[in-house]
This record gives structure tokens, sequence and C-alpha cells, in this order.
């Protein structure tokens, strides 16, 4: 039985992105053991993904700690590695493959590798592994159409707690706290728009996201004890009608179960690298968030939600 090692580091965004081509991994080596590195945040997403049997923690050490990358190795060596794909391809990686992997059967960027594709700039990361994955005589079924639908926990008890019926609209106002150019600040605004048009509003804060949330009128779901995971966020947006978000990890688990929606992109990425073109979801781009009317977002809202809006 092939031993096969897939690497997929970060960010929650970018693994939404990559489910398709995982599971065309999955489909093409259907006998085998397929592994997955990522990084420690992403333990449960990947430890709960059907595409893969088991998953192996990459601690980041820092390329200078020698001790720390002999252990990593040795514990690599353990697998016995048949095959590897590098679905992350950064300096990392490249040097994953000429540190760790000096001799094996790899699928990447690195010069001289067994199946070489340089990711072309600006372009999204399921069309490059839909051209790689072929490349290596990967059957390409999935890659573009990823649904994470396998991410969403049963919520029913929990809308009906919130007396919450299916067909409400989502709105996903945060982004990591780091990266407050992704933005959008007229959500309150938006919310009340739809919930004068007699539309419930829900939004479901992570930690970054409480207080920007709280100035949002509608349903904010919180349990008493902190915060709702990732699952249960994607258990919420399965039952929404419509999604509207920034550019952020939850705006993509949306949009990669299916739903129809609308993101919000400032300068700092262009919304066609993302893959957003292979979901059902539709876009708006502002060199500066700050600066996108809201008058312009609400006519898309109205467009995209249809006749009986």
């Amino acid at each position: 039985m092939d031993a096969v090692f897939v690497i997929k580091l970060s960010a929650l965004g970018d693994l939404v992105q990559a489910d398709g081509a995982l599971r065309d991994i999955r489909e093409h080596h259907r006998h085998a053991i397929i592994t997955v590195m990522t990084t420690p945040p992403y333990l449960r997403y990947m430890q709960r993904c059907p595409w893969v049997d088991l998953v192996f923690v990459d601690p980041r050490a820092s390329r200078f700690n020698l001790v720390a990358l002999s252990v990593l190795r040795r514990r690599l060596h353990k697998q016995h590695i048949d095959l590897v794909y590098d679905l992350q391809q950064v300096g990392r990686t490249r040097f994953y493959k000429r540190w760790l992997f000096p001799n094996g059967s790899w699928v990447g960027d690195v010069p001289g590798c067994s199946c070489y594709l340089k990711r072309p700039k600006g372009a999204a990361a399921a069309d490059h592994f839909a051209h790689h994955l072929r490349q290596a005589g990967v059957s390409v079924c999935h890659t573009l159409v990823g649904n994470v639908g396998w991410m969403a926990d049963d919520v029913t008890s929990l809308m009906r707690q919130a007396e919450l019926q299916p067909g409400f609209v989502l709105l996903i106002p945060g982004a990591s706290a780091e990266h407050q150019e992704k933005r959008w600040p007229h959500f309150a605004e938006l919310a009340r728009h739809l919930l004068d048009r007699g539309y419930r509003v829900v939004t479901v804060p992570g930690p970054a996201d409480l207080a920007v949330c709280r100035a949002i009128p509608g349903d904010m779901l919180v349990p008493d004890d902190g915060y709702y995971d990732l699952f249960v966020l994607a258990g919420l947006a399965a039952q929404a009608r419509f999604v509207v978000g920034n550019d952020t990890g939850p705006t993509h688990i949306a949009a990669h179960l299916r739903k129809p929606g609308l993101a919000l992109f400032g300068g700092h990425v262009s919304a066609l690298s993302t893959g957003l073109q292979h979901t059902c979801f539709s876009w708006l781009e502002a060199d500066d968030l700050h600066k996108l009317p809201f008058a312009k977002v609400w006519q898309q809202v109205e467009q995209l939600m249809g006749k009986d809006f």
C-alpha cells in the first residue's frame, strides 16, 4: 500500500480552497494511506477532512534550529513516504524538499522534482492545482468545484433555541486582527436595510469580531462560554439564503459550501486569485474598502438576491 504525503500548512481560506484538490488526490490514490502535514491551528480541520487518513503536525521550527529539524526528519522518515504533493509551494516547503526529501517523488515547484510546475503570478490556487494534478496523472474532477459540506455541524437545536428558520442572511464582518484593511465598515447599515425588508440577519463572531458584531443589528449567535467553532459556523452558513463577507476564512467556507453570496475585497489581493470564480459567490473590489460606498454594495445585494427581494 502506497504512503502519500500532502503538505498544506495554512491559512484557513487556503485550506478551504484546496479541498477539491485533496479530494481528487484521495480518489486517485484510493488504496493509499494519505497523510496531510499542517500546522497546529488547523489540526482539528484536517482531522475532520474525509479525504485524508492521518494528520502530521509541522511545528514550523526555524530553519536554523538544526535539532528540531533533525527530529522532524526522523519523524518523517518513519512514515516511509512514497510520494509527496506540495499544495503549499512556499519557501519553507521548497526547503523541506531539499533537506527532508532529497530523493523522493515530489509534486511541487522545486526545480528538478519529479513533477515540476511553478504557479503563475496571480493565478488562483485551484487553477494551478488543476494543471499540476493533471500533469501528475491525476484525474481532476473536484479541484475547481470544492465542497466543504463535510464541515457543517447539525445546528438544528441551536437554530431552534434562537427561533431561527433557514433563509436568513449571514454577515461576516470580521477579518484577522492583523488585516484591518480587509474590513468593510458599513455592515451595520447593510443589516438595517435587510431588516427593514423583513430578513433575519445573523452574525457568528469569533474572538476578534465580537465588538464589531455587537454594533450590527440582528441576531448575534455566541454561546455563554465562549465562541462557536468553524464547524458550527459552517452549519449555520449552510442554512443561510445569502452571505455577505469580507475576504476572510469564514467567507471562503461559505463560498465552498456552494452558497450564493457577495465577497468584498480591498486592494490587498485580487478576488480572482482566490478562486471565487469557481463558486456561487460574486465579489466587489476596491483599492480601499473604507471607500467602497454602501450604495454600491446594496445595489449588488439587491440584484443577487433576486426579484422577491
